[in-house]
């Protein structure tokens, strides 16, 4: 009896270990046997306000996430798995006023547009426009280490966004 037990025990984890092929602690549902690598072309700032610097920074930081939350290869051309795109908004804007109609708050925005394209499964690309923002007191300057902190924020969400859209199925 306590040997047909072992067996059964046996068989039902080999079936779930078999139906986790593919899991991931990160959330992504690639299939490492056809997938290997990936290109995240440069994003081009097509904002009308353009700040320097945060083309190469995003683009930046959307490789490193899928780096560290895959097992994926950055390659600089013919990727199973592509990105590009363009930021197309960067903009600053009052969003509560004080009782002496000057801004008590302000939010930074930045919006991209992303297009995604998986050669191994076609059905799976996209395009889609990704946005977030920062609120900061109206009262200051969003220079330095104040811009460096709201771009970090709002790219660190986005870049998560478009991994969650494009390899987990969330």
């Amino acid at each position: 009896m306590a040997q047909i037990a072992r067996i059964g025990i046996f068989i039902l984890l080999s079936v779930m270990i078999q139906g986790c092929k593919f899991y991931s602690f990160t959330g992504a549902d690639i299939d490492y046997s056809q997938t290997k690598t990936f290109q995240v072309n440069y994003f081009q700032n097509s904002a009308p306000l353009v700040e320097p610097g945060i083309a190469r920074d995003f683009t930046q930081n959307l490789q490193n996430l899928l780096l560290n939350q895959t097992s994926l290869d950055l390659v600089n051309n013919n990727g199973d798995l592509i990105y590009e795109g363009e930021i197309v908004e960067y903009y600053i804007a009052p969003i509560t006023a004080t009782a002496q109609s000057t801004a008590a708050q302000n939010r930074l925005t930045i919006a991209i547009n992303v297009r995604f394209f998986n050669t191994n499964t076609p059905d799976k690309d996209f395009e889609q426009r990704f946005s977030f923002y920062f609120d900061y007191p109206g009262s200051a300057q969003l220079t330095g280490s104040r811009l460096d902190e709201a771009v970090e924020v709002i790219f660190e969400r986005i870049t998560q966004d478009i991994f969650n859209k494009s390899l987990a199925n969330w």
